[in-house]
């Protein structure tokens, strides 16, 4: 699953939205919050691939896939990166008579190692309804939720990236031995500072946060997911994702492979690539989330609730 570089145009950080700034230009609605369950984000936990003889065999029909997971699908690329960055819709999620859970969010390391940093959004049904929200997380600690300023709704545009400065925290926070190209002070206990950025354009709000991390950068995910909640991987929630026309469930998807020296990094194109990146979501023994081919830019690709291959984005 190593990634070659095609030589795809640069994307801004800025990018679809422009400058993020810290403030949330919304109001909040007023209505009651009610405590959410306390959610977190782990990395993937590998299962066999769909196919012959293999759970929810045989796979849906045009889908090849090089992994498999009971809480992860979509795409990521391994390799060394210092950033990621991608756009999405948030999707509506069906009722259930028991609750449930999905997330859509971008993310550097999981994969393939025991670390992550990532930011998304949620999209449940528990007690009787929907429920979504923004968040941010680095493990070993649970999401961090937006407060309801923040709010996100079915249907919203979003943005996201994550990017490592050349900042060092001196102090020893989430994260393991740095890789390639990440720093570790004496005695490892310094690290470098990571930039985690989330906009909803379409609520016209914007979040940053400044984390220390020191993860090996060794993988860059676009993904839905099903979270664990209360120590187990939730049932998958039915998501459906309804972008605007000419654009991707996930689209502008790009990675960085040197750190940042200014606040404005300038991405790759991702570059995805079908048979090499992508993986589906397997539970109790049936195919419950698939990515489909990218765009021709290989920056934009569809997610969906099920075993059938979603259509190709146009855009």
């Amino acid at each position: 699953m190593g990634k070659s570089r095609r030589g795809l145009g640069a994307l801004s950080a800025a990018g679809l939205f422009g400058t993020m700034l810290v403030f949330a230009a919304g109001t909040s609605t007023g209505a009651a919050v009610t405590a959410a369950p306390t959610i977190s984000h782990p990395p993937r936990i590998p299962v066999p691939p769909p196919g012959p003889g293999g759970p929810g065999a045989p796979g849906a029909p045009g889908v090849v896939n090089t992994w498999a997971a009971s809480n992860w699908s979509g795409y990521a690329e391994t390799g060394t990166f210092t950033g990621v960055t991608g756009t999405w819709t948030v999707p509506a999620v069906a009722a259930s008579s028991s609750p449930t859970y999905s997330s859509a969010w971008v993310g550097v390391d999981g994969f393939n190692n025991s670390n992550l940093i990532q930011t998304g959004t949620e999209e449940d049904y528990y007690n009787g309804a929907a429920h979504y929200n923004a968040w941010w997380e680095i493990l070993p600690a649970s999401e961090t939720a937006l407060p309801g300023s923040f709010a996100v709704a079915p249907g919203d545009r979003m943005k996201a990236s994550i990017y490592e400065t050349s900042t060092v925290s001196g102090g020893g926070g989430p994260g393991g031995p740095g890789g390639p190209g990440h720093k570790a002070g004496v005695g490892g206990t310094a690290q470098h500072v990571w930039v985690i950025t989330i906009g909803d354009a379409t609520r016209g709000w914007s979040f940053s946060t400044n984390q220390a991390y020191n993860g090996a950068g060794s993988s860059a995910e676009w993904v839905m997911e099903a979270p664990e909640v209360g120590g187990r991987i939730a049932t998958l929630a039915h998501y459906t994702v309804n972008p605007p026309s000419g654009t991707g469930d996930f689209d502008n998807t790009g990675v960085l492979t040197s750190i940042a020296s200014t606040g404005s990094p300038v991405y790759t194109g991702a570059g995805l690539n079908y048979q090499k990146d992508a993986g589906v979501m397997i539970q109790n023994n049936a195919q419950v989330s698939t990515p489909g081919n990218p765009d021709t830019a290989l920056t934009a690709f569809n997610a969906a609730y099920g075993s059938a291959l979603p259509p190709t984005p146009s855009g």
